[in-house]
């Protein structure tokens, strides 16, 4: 990302991550880029990365969205996307995917863009970018939209595509299919 700021002084997460030694956005990003993986104690709460230090693609994105609408840049934008979970850009799930006979599972993901450059930083690289090829769904979020919001537009989302799909798979097996994924995928 071309444009970074330093932090004001005056806005509660800045002054978090100020206190932390982190006085400007490239600092930030970096810092949250290289956390581990992993569920915080709350999905919704994107501030529980910098205590929990650990994140997710929801908390670590969302957090980063945050400081840039405190800081007043909004040409970074935070995604919700969804997209082929396959064994291709996600292989530690490869070996779930083939005892449930499934090829892919829409999975719900959040990341950054500016200037239509996508930054996925959920697993400590912004190079790697596997999924793009495979998004089926995208729209523009707000940090406070990773709870709730995100899961029901999953959820809504796997229903809708059992039906189209005509699978022989109950939602709630499909469910416990995709949290083996994520699962595989935090080890």
């Amino acid at each position: 990302m071309e444009r970074f700021f330093n932090l004001t002084k005056d806005k509660p997460l800045s002054k978090v991550c100020i206190a932390r030694g982190h006085s400007d956005f490239k600092s930030v990003f970096n810092y949250i880029k290289h956390l581990p993986y992993g569920r915080t104690t709350n999905r919704s709460d994107y501030t529980l990365v910098l205590k929990e230090e650990k994140g997710t693609c929801s908390t670590k994105h969302a957090f980063l969205k945050a400081i840039a609408i405190e800081n007043g840049f909004e040409d970074l934008k935070l995604y919700l996307g969804v997209f082929k979970m396959n064994a291709d850009n996600t292989p530690k799930i490869a070996s779930i995917l083939e005892t449930h006979q499934l090829t892919y599972i829409p999975e719900a993901h959040c990341y950054l863009k500016h200037d239509n450059l996508i930054l996925d930083i959920t697993f400590g690289s912004t190079n790697d970018i596997t999924f793009i090829d495979t998004i089926l769904h995208e729209e523009i979020i707000r940090p406070n939209q990773i709870g709730t919001y995100k899961v029901e537009l999953h959820q809504a989302y796997l229903k809708s595509w059992i039906k189209s799909e005509k699978l022989s798979i109950s939602f709630e097996k499909l469910w416990a299919i995709r949290e083996a994924c994520i699962l595989a995928i935090s080890e």
